[in-house]
């Protein structure tokens, strides 16, 4: 029999701010620890360089991480104009350079070519999978990749500052998959000048915002006080916001909670959508609405 994962049985959501200089994964393993959690997972991967709004999923809440991850997400951030790196960041190696400077109308203009469904070829230095292989390590090894390009729906793009004529700042609402870098790197092919990214910030994620958002350091500050931890925690439900609540009674709870079909009291859902079903307003399930009962997919083990 294998063993248990050792930790803390606590659910829920928790939004960090996130700041530059660590990676997603090292700021989830570090709430994990600071919970004392069994298990933690995020919501939509930062660069390291990066702040704002990380979305950390504990317990249960890891079950409705997809529906965060599918949701809108805002970004702003400042283009360097001039300058193409490899990394299509500030981190990378000068590969093209070019004194040419659009003035605000043809960036304005440019702009429009980047929204709505639009196909978007990842940069190098990703972790796109190829044979197996994330795209950086080969892009460290020196190797050319030929990376596919990829569904991204933007539902906006803005500027919304020019600082000086070798920056400007942009605001964009995007769907799951969308790398601001390779919008940073088309824009500049676009406007015949180059340019990356010299920093980003996630505004908000789905329900989650920035200024919500928990330092890392008051984590790591309160590790092992789990009250005062426990209490920084949104309810699991919160990442199922685009789905709608079905109450249920205490019958069709029993039965959802066992893995089976269970009655709803009530909907707002039409045959066949998903949503999530509710006993006292704790959540019991997520599956597919079928004429008056929820067929489970997903079942939440809370303590009742």
């Amino acid at each position: 029999m294998g063993r248990g994962r050792k930790g803390r049985d606590v659910s829920g959501w928790l939004v960090i701010d996130k700041p530059a200089g660590i990676t997603s994964n090292a700021v989830v393993n570090k709430v994990r620890w600071a919970f004392g959690a069994k298990k933690a997972g995020h919501a939509g991967t930062l660069d390291p360089e990066a702040t704002g709004v990380l979305a950390v999923a504990l317990g249960e809440a890891t079950k409705t991480v997809p529906y965060v991850t599918d949701a809108l997400k805002a970004y702003r951030f400042t283009v360097r104009l001039g300058v193409a790196t490899n990394t299509d960041d500030a981190e990378g190696e000068v590969i093209s350079q070019s004194d040419a400077r659009p003035d605000d109308g043809l960036i304005a203009a440019a702009l429009g070519q980047f929204t709505g469904d639009i196909q978007q070829v990842p940069p190098q230095f990703s972790a796109v999978k190829i044979d197996g292989q994330r795209a950086y390590k080969l892009a460290r090894d020196g190797e050319e990749l030929e990376l596919a390009a990829r569904d991204l729906y933007v539902e906006s793009l803005e500027m919304v500052d020019r600082p000086d004529a070798d920056h400007v700042t942009l605001e964009m609402v995007c769907g799951k998959g969308g790398y601001v870098r390779s919008i940073a790197r088309d824009l500049g092919v676009a406007l015949g000048c180059f340019g990356h990214v010299r920093d980003l910030r996630r505004v908000w994620s789905g329900p989650f915002d920035a200024e919500d958002g928990v330092t890392m350091a008051h984590i790591e500050e309160n590790a092992g006080d789990a009250a005062t931890l426990d209490a920084l925690l949104a309810p699991l439900q919160i990442g199922l916001a685009d789905l709608p609540e079905l109450p249920c009674s205490a019958d069709g709870a029993a039965k959802l909670r066992n893995g089976n079909p269970g009655l709803v009291l009530s909907s707002d859902a039409e045959y066949g959508d998903e949503a999530w079903a509710s006993y006292l307003g704790q959540p019991i399930a997520v599956g597919i609405y079928k004429a008056g009962t929820l067929h489970p997919n997903r079942v939440f083990n809370l303590p009742q």
